[in-house]
């Protein structure tokens, strides 16, 4: 690296605050607010009601009420805090008031905020925006959304965006990032692909901003391994290629789709922040966009990961899960793991169980999770938490024989594993521990 690469880097180091806004997303939004109803559009005629009803569409593919509503907030005021590991930002108004909102913004300053990520003035926007996504996203299209949000009911309410602490809230540094990593190349049309395909790509890649989750960042918080999965507050978000065996490889197009529409499918359940991303946004989007993202997804280059040999059934950790399992576990996901169709989900076979992390598989353990809300799921199943019944190394156990049982084959789980996960979780000790522990 010659010295002008090396100064660029140290001086972007202080601004990989910015990067770590991308973490920052949708995770934290609470259940309530992640199935409240969308806003109407505002009573006075709009100019190009085409135009609005476009608009409101792809703003819901791009799941902007989920980061610009504050939880018991009014659509799009803004107000929601984001944490980040450098400090909390809190999203701006994007309601059509001229005093605190961008009613008073033209077409052209609101593409650059949302393509180029620069705001009314020229200051620069943190990538919590996802900017380096939107870059993909047509002059049209964001034309559209912009008629839209100028329809929707107008709500005073200032927001100080910036409350990072020094040197982090210095937005000129994140000249620097852009130029390391930002890329502001429009989306382009591959002629060898079908529409379906292109459709899909230009989906992912731009207005859904998949990468943004599912994409790992490296130290800066540059992209790293697309679409191969990422950690983000607490979560890891999954691999979403072609890879069969910690991707979506093994998936029909179809599978895809039913996930994307109603939360769950025969082999898996949304939960976290991907259950608030089917409740605000994909399950608006027509069957037609969910099978071409379905299709480019499907075709994407995936990781090198591939299955090892699974534990002997009779190693002790194996014998000592499967107790546990058939104990604790198959009431809902039943002996052989097939769980139900959209509702509990499916441990055979499953990407997800075999993920090279465990993060999701000992969070829903120890605390457990709810799946999404939708129109054809209105109430989410939820599972419990096993914390206050299962030790570290019960939990290590099952968790370890789930990993390599019912067609899957990962590395065990450790009851160190458990214990840090259980620390950073806050959950509570099992229940004899707390009582020894009076």
């Amino acid at each position: 690296m010659n010295r002008k690469k090396t100064f660029i880097a140290s001086i972007a180091a202080l601004a990989v605050a910015a990067a770590a806004l991308f973490a920052s997303g949708r995770t934290g939004v609470a259940d309530a607010q992640a199935g409240a109803a969308q806003p109407t559009v505002a009573q006075t005629a709009p100019a190009n009601a085409d135009a609005v009803a476009r608009g409101m569409y792809l703003a819901r593919l791009g799941d902007c009420i989920a980061c610009h509503t504050a939880e018991g907030g009014k659509p799009f005021a803004g107000g929601l805090p984001l944490q980040t590991p450098f400090g909390t930002i809190v999203s701006s108004n994007i309601t059509p008031d001229k005093d605190s909102g961008i009613g008073g913004w033209t077409d052209e300053e609101f593409i650059r905020a949302v393509r180029q990520g620069r705001g009314r003035h020229g200051e620069f926007l943190y990538p919590a925006m996802p900017y380096t996504a939107y870059v993909k996203i047509t002059d049209q299209d964001i034309r559209d959304i912009k008629a839209y949000m100028d329809t929707v009911p107008a709500v005073h309410n200032p927001v100080v965006s910036n409350q990072l602490p020094f040197p982090f809230n210095i937005r000129q540094l994140l000249f620097f990032w852009n130029l390391l990593f930002f890329d502001n190349t429009p989306f382009r049309h591959d002629d060898t692909q079908s529409v379906e395909w292109n459709r899909g790509a230009y989906l992912v890649q731009g207005l859904g901003h998949c990468g943004a989750c599912h994409t790992a960042k490296n130290f800066l918080g540059g992209d790293k391994a697309p679409l191969q999965g990422g950690l983000l507050q607490g979560w890891f978000a999954p691999e979403i290629t072609s890879n069969p065996y910690t991707g979506l490889g093994s998936w029909t197009t179809d599978d895809i789709v039913q996930y994307l529409k109603t939360g769950g499918n025969d082999r898996s359940v949304a939960s976290g922040p991907m259950a608030e991303a089917v409740t605000n946004s994909l399950q608006h989007a027509t069957t037609q966009d969910l099978h071409g993202i379905g299709v480019y997804l499907r075709s994407f280059p995936g990781s090198n990961n591939k299955p090892p040999a699974p534990l002997n059934a009779s190693d002790p950790l194996m014998t000592a899960g499967h107790d546990l399992f058939i104990a604790n576990c198959t009431a809902c996901h039943r002996s052989s793991g097939e769980g139900v169709g959209g509702m509990v989900s499916s441990l055979s076979s499953s990407s997800s169980i075999q993920a090279p992390v465990t993060t999701n598989l000992l969070r829903t353990i120890l605390v457990g999770s709810r799946g999404a809300v939708t129109q054809s799921n209105p109430t989410g199943a939820a599972m419990p938490n096993f914390s206050w019944k299962l030790s570290d190394a019960e939990v290590a156990a099952v968790g370890t024989y789930v990993r390599n049982s019912m067609g899957n084959a990962a590395a065990p789980v450790s009851s160190d594993d458990v214990k840090k996960a259980r620390e950073s979780l806050g959950a509570q000790a099992p229940l004899g521990i707390r009582q020894a522990a009076q």
